[in-house]
């Protein structure tokens, strides 16, 4: 006897000639229209969207054949397999069948999130308060704000999610709701929808081919990475030199030897930070997409350096100061060290890496998370308190504090701060300085506590 949420037996019965024709029409429904827009086959799409994406896909038509009652005689998928093969299905899982047969599908925007446990949604379409979900999978690499297409389902007294889970971006939820407001002749793009469940229950077509029609130009056409620049107008290229010990050299003694650089600045017993020259306040930008890091005074930070083994590693943002900071090491440590030896990865490659989860030479700054924290979130803080006063496109050319005296503005600021958190939170490393950086005194600096939620 089957135990737990298993619908392998629901799903065998649903490829039988009686439902055949019935989960093809869902799965019609759910891709038809987008793939023919795209001029794709059905079969092309994993080699497309991969693999996961595209059973998730199957997984959404699937649930919803699951739902739906066919006249005239309300036949239903659920009841006729539990009528002929409940006898083979443990309790927990016919309460499981039974409820996503009455289920809808939604969009649901992700806050309070405890890995491991749970988090609240709140449903982005029919509103309301935000709800407690219990899952253990999905909490631990969900972010926060984060907005998730799926069915939420009662089960013996808790919330949980079913198998289906799409990731909408900002856009691709926008678009959907544009869509839907649309359809009731509602122009605003906060005028509230009026759905029903039955109503919602029929769209469930609808929310998937938004996000396939969201993602499919970006998987056959990426988007170009644009140029980055450091502080100083050199491209980012991370370089990782590494210098060898000599034989007879010591950690200590390359310890000893660096304090005495003053361009460089113990953190840790095998740790320095490599520091540049504060920039007057006022100096023009470049134009160019720059990013750097600097101490709380505004010193920038130029390298990094750390003992590990036998061996001093530099690691640098661009292949500038990787030259200068090759020479600068060579004249502290002289006949202490040999040859260095560089590793260089493009931004590109680092993206690569990441997303495979792979970290093959490991080329940017390997900051100890005790020492990035506060330099990274030091430098968070004296952005975003300067962008309080500054004019934010997202906000219609006003500033945060601007849009803080009125609903309307409010209501933009909360859709503001969201995003910023939410980019912010997407890191693989839960304990990146990026993904702990708390928002919280921004919502308060603006009054809009009560909107965090």
């Amino acid at each position: 006897m089957k135990r737990g949420h298993d619908l392998t037996g629901l799903m065998k019965f649903a490829t039988r000639p009686e439902w055949a024709d019935d989960l093809h029409d869902a799965l019609d429904d759910h891709l038809g229209p987008v793939l023919t827009q795209f001029d794709i086959d059905s079969d092309e799409l994993p080699g497309i969207i991969g693999d996961h994406w595209a059973m998730t896909l199957w997984g959404c038509a699937f649930e919803d054949l699951v739902t739906r009652v066919f006249e005239p005689d309300g036949r239903n998928i659920v009841d006729e397999y539990l009528k002929r093969r409940g006898w083979n299905e443990a309790g927990p899982n016919k309460l499981y069948m039974r409820a996503l047969k009455t289920s809808v599908m939604s969009v649901y925007e992700v806050s309070a999130i405890e890995p491991g446990v749970g988090f609240l949604a709140r449903d982005l379409i029919r509103g309301g308060d935000p709800v407690q979900v219990r899952e253990r999978t999905a909490s631990r690499t969900l972010g926060p704000w984060d907005r998730i297409g799926v069915r939420i389902i009662p089960v013996s007294g808790h919330r949980i999610l079913a198998g289906g889970l799409l990731s909408f971006t900002a856009e691709a939820t926008s678009a959907l709701l544009e869509a839907l407001r649309l359809g009731q002749g509602k122009r605003g793009p906060r005028a509230k929808l009026v759905i029903d469940d039955d109503q919602l229950r029929d769209l469930a077509p609808l929310i998937s081919m938004v996000w396939l029609f969201d993602i499919l130009p970006r998987m056959l056409e990426p988007v170009a990475i644009p140029t980055l620049h450091n502080a100083d107008g050199e491209e980012v290229v991370f370089h990782r030199v590494r210098f060898p010990f000599t034989r007879g050299t010591t950690q200590a003694l390359i310890g000893d030897r660096l304090d005495t650089v003053p361009a460089l600045q113990r953190e840790t017993s095998h740790f320095w930070n490599w520091l540049g020259t504060r920039t007057k306040q006022g100096k023009k930008g470049t134009g160019q997409m720059a990013w750097g890091v600097s101490m709380e005074d505004g010193t920038p930070v130029l390298g990094n350096l750390e003992l590990k083994g036998r061996a001093l590693i530099l690691s640098v943002t661009s292949a500038e100061r990787a030259e200068r900071g090759v020479a600068l090491v060579t004249q502290a440590l002289g006949a202490l060290v040999g040859t260095p030896l560089t590793e260089i990865e493009t931004i590109e490659q680092a993206m690569a890496a990441r997303q495979e989860g792979r970290t093959v030479s490991e080329p940017a700054p390997d900051i100890p998370v005790e020492v990035a924290t506060p330099l990274v979130q030091g430098m968070l803080d004296r952005q975003y308190r300067t962008l309080l006063d500054e004019p934010v496109p997202m906000l219609g050319d006003k500033t945060p504090r601007q849009c803080a005296g009125s609903k309307a503005g409010r209501d933009q600021l909360a859709t503001w701060l969201k995003h910023l958190e939410n980019l912010s939170g997407r890191h693989a490393d839960i304990d990146d300085p990026m993904a702990t950086y708390d928002f919280g005194w921004i919502w308060q600096e603006l009054g809009i506590e009560e909107l965090r939620r």
